[in-house]
């Protein structure tokens, strides 16, 4: 069996996932089936407005106080993974504990640069996999994760 991102089924995403208005957010929440309550429209707008990108609870938290959104890291927590169920974003498993969460919800690959931990999109035409097990009966491959990770070269 080869996988291509082509051949995998894609997460449905809202058609523009910039957030210029509390409108918009309210309509991708509710279009993703959750209630558009004031910190998740909030959060939404952080997450979103500026095209695709990968966070983590805490940075979205850092950047909520900086905004001046009153909310915990537990609900930028419990917000993360309903958007997450819902489809909106894509988790990204790291370490153990450490989880990205990825606007881009297309099936594509990442590195994590160890020095920075910055996570970044590898080009969807740069990986080729091929040789997967078939499924076991009743079973079907939604996706596959791939991570490669990445060092300074003077490390």
């Amino acid at each position: 069996m080869t996988y291509s991102n082509e051949t995998m089924t894609e997460t449905p995403t809202a058609d523009d996932p910039k957030m210029a208005t509390v409108g918009d957010a309210a309509r991708l929440l509710r279009g993703a089936g959750l209630r558009p309550t004031r910190q998740r429209l909030a959060l939404a707008r952080l997450l979103f407005a500026d095209g695709d990108r990968h966070v983590t609870a805490e940075r979205l938290h850092e950047e909520a106080v900086a905004s001046q959104v009153p909310v915990s890291l537990a609900t930028v927590y419990n917000t993360l993974h309903q958007f997450t169920e819902a489809g909106l974003l894509r988790a990204v498993a790291v370490e153990g504990a450490k989880t990205y969460f990825d606007t881009n919800t297309s099936n594509h690959f990442h590195f994590f640069c160890e020095n920075s931990a910055d996570l970044l999109d590898i080009d969807t035409n740069a990986i080729c996999i091929e040789g997967l097990p078939e499924a076991p009966d009743g079973k079907m491959i939604s996706r596959v994760d791939v991570l490669v990770r990445l060092v300074d070269k003077d490390s």
